[in-house]
C-alpha cells in the first residue's frame, strides 16, 4: 500500500519526512502486518520503492503432558511436549539429568490462521528407581526468542519396592564383643519399620539382641549366636530382604615378644666302657665330637646329638650282657673246683688243700670267653 494509506492505522507513525527520506514505525506488530510496503514519490515521473516485512510467530511456553504421579517401576511412561503459535515452526527438543534424548516422535500442525504452527513432540520410555526426582525438562528453540529458549519441566516420581543391604559394624566379630548389624533399607514410600529374624525364626535372646530402629544390637557375642540373620523391609509396593551370616571367631591369644640371640654352641660326648676277663681285657668305645664341627650353625644338630645316644645306649648294653656272661662263667668254675677237692678229702683242711692243687691244674687248661 502507498504510504498515505499506511499511515491511516494508528499504529504506524511517520517518523522522517524530507525530499530525500521518508520513515515511519510500527508498533505492537503482528501478523496481519506482514507484507510488502510501498513508498511513492510524486514527482514528474513518479518514483516508488518496495519493501517486504516478514512477520515472525512466536511460539508459547511449551507444556508437557501425560505425567500421572506416581509411577511404578518398570512402567513405560509416554511425555508430549507441545507448543503453539510458531512462525516458522519452533523446534522441540528433550532432556534427562542434562542428556539429551534423541529417539522422539515430531508432529507439526498448521494452525486455524494458516500462518503458525502448532508442534509437538512425544517421548517413551520404561521407568526405573534410578529416575525418581529426575527432572524431564522440553526445550524449544526458534529465531524469535533471540537465543532465549522456553523450557518446560516435569519431575519425575517413581514408586518402588525396598532394596535392603545389611552392614556390620565389625568385619570380623569375636567372642565377648558387641556386634550392630545396621539394616539399610531405600524405597519409595518409604519402608515401613524392619524385621529382624534369626535362622527363620525370632530373636532368640532378647535381653542381649536389642532392636533400635533399624539397628540389631548384639551384646557379648557368644558361640551360641552363630547363624543367619535376616532383615525384612516392606513398603506399599513390595517386600524384600537381606541376609547375614554371623560367624562368632575365638578372642586369639595374646604371646609376649620374644627375642632370639643366635649363638655358636660346641658340643663334646664322650662315653668309655670298660670290661675286664681273666687275663684282662679293655674295650674302650668313645665317641667325641670335634669342637669344629658346629661352627657357623646357630644351633645343636638334633639328628647328631639322637645318634650319638643311641649309640651310648647300645654300647651300654652290651656292657652289661658281657658283664653279666663273665660273672655267671667264673662262679662256675669257682663251685666246679671246690667241689674237685672236696671228693676224696677226709677233713675240711685237706679239701682246701686239694682245691688249692686242683686250681693250679685248671689255669694250665683255663679258656677265656669275651
Amino acid at each position: 500500500s502507498e504510504l498515505r494509506s499506511a499511515l491511516r492505522d494508528n499504529r504506524i507513525e511517520l517518523v522522517r519526512a524530507s525530499w530525500h527520506e521518508l520513515s515511519i514505525s510500527v508498533s505492537d506488530v503482528s501478523l496481519s502486518d506482514e507484507g510488502q510496503y510501498t513508498c511513492s514519490l510524486f514527482t514528474m515521473p513518479v518514483k516508488t520503492s518496495k519493501a517486504y516485512l516478514t512477520v515472525l510467530g512466536v511460539p508459547e511456553k511449551p507444556q508437557i503432558s501425560g505425567f500421572s504421579s506416581p509411577v511404578m517401576e518398570g512402567d513405560l511412561m509416554q511425555l508430549t511436549c507441545k507448543t503453539s503459535g510458531s512462525k516458522p515452526a519452533a523446534d522441540i527438543r528433550w532432556f534427562k539429568n542434562d542428556k539429551e534424548i534423541k529417539d522422539v516422535k515430531y508432529l507439526k500442525e498448521e494452525d486455524a490462521n494458516r500462518k503458525t504452527f502448532t508442534v509437538s513432540s512425544t517421548l517413551d520410555f520404561r521407568v526405573d528407581r534410578s529416575d525418581d526426582g529426575v527432572a524431564v525438562i522440553c526445550r524449544v528453540d526458534h529465531e524469535s526468542l533471540n537465543a532465549t529458549p522456553q523450557v518446560a519441566m516435569q519431575v519425575l516420581e517413581i514408586h518402588y519396592t525396598p532394596s535392603v543391604k545389611i552392614i556390620p559394624s565389625t568385619p570380623f566379630p569375636q567372642e565377648g564383643q558387641p556386634l550392630i548389624l545396621t539394616c539399610e533399607s531405600k524405597g519409595k514410600p518409604l519402608p515401613e519399620p524392619v524385621l529382624w529374624t534369626k535362622d527363620g525364626g525370632e530373636l532368640p535372646d532378647p535381653d542381649r539382641m536389642v532392636v533400635s530402629g533399624r539397628e540389631l544390637n548384639i551384646l557379648f557375642l557368644n558361640k551360641t549366636d552363630n547363624g543367619t540373620y535376616r532383615c525384612e523391609a516392606t513398603n506399599t509396593i513390595g517386600q524384600s530382604s537381606a541376609e547375614y551370616v554371623l560367624i562368632v571367631h575365638d578372642v586369639p591369644n595374646t604371646l609376649l615378644p620374644t627375642t632370639i640371640i643366635p649363638s655358636l654352641t660346641t658340643a663334646t660326648v664322650t662315653t668309655t666302657v670298660t670290661i675286664t676277663t681273666s687275663p684282662t681285657t679293655s674295650a674302650t668305645t668313645s665317641s667325641i665330637r670335634d669342637p669344629n664341627a658346629l661352627a657357623g650353625q646357630n644351633g645343636p644338630d638334633h639328628a647328631l646329638i639322637g645318634g650319638i645316644v643311641a649309640v651310648v645306649v647300645f654300647v651300654t648294653l652290651c656292657s652289661i650282657f658281657l658283664l653279666g656272661r663273665y660273672l655267671a662263667r667264673h662262679k662256675g668254675t669257682y663251685l666246679t673246683n671246690e667241689a674237685k677237692g672236696a671228693e676224696d678229702a677226709p677233713d675240711a683242711d685237706t679239701a682246701i688243700i686239694n682245691a688249692e692243687g686242683s686250681q693250679v691244674n685248671a689255669e694250665e687248661k683255663k679258656e677265656y670267653f669275651i
